[in-house]
């Protein structure tokens, strides 16, 4: 019974996360003016992959971050800034 309390747990917690880094990335992008095609553009991602992102709806790799972060001309850290929103 406490592992299905764990999981539960887990699942939420991760699904809670991906939400609010597609908040913070969508909060950044704006804060630079990008559309998310240009961003898409800047990042060698496809824009379909930076909307899904933004709503929570993808789990990235750490190289889809880096490559955010570098599209947005940020350092890669400011992504889990999750306070400053």
């Amino acid at each position: 019974m406490e592992w299905k309390k764990r999981r539960n747990f887990e699942e939420e917690h991760f699904s809670h996360i991906e939400k609010r880094f597609g908040r913070r990335l969508r909060v950044l992008r704006m804060k630079k003016g990008f559309t998310q095609e240009e961003l898409a553009f800047r990042s060698g991602l496809n824009r379909n992959y930076i909307s899904d992102t933004e709503r929570g709806m993808r789990n990235i790799s750490l190289l889809s971050m880096s490559k955010l972060a570098k599209g947005l001309e940020i350092e890669m850290i400011v992504l889990f800034d999750f306070e400053n929103n």
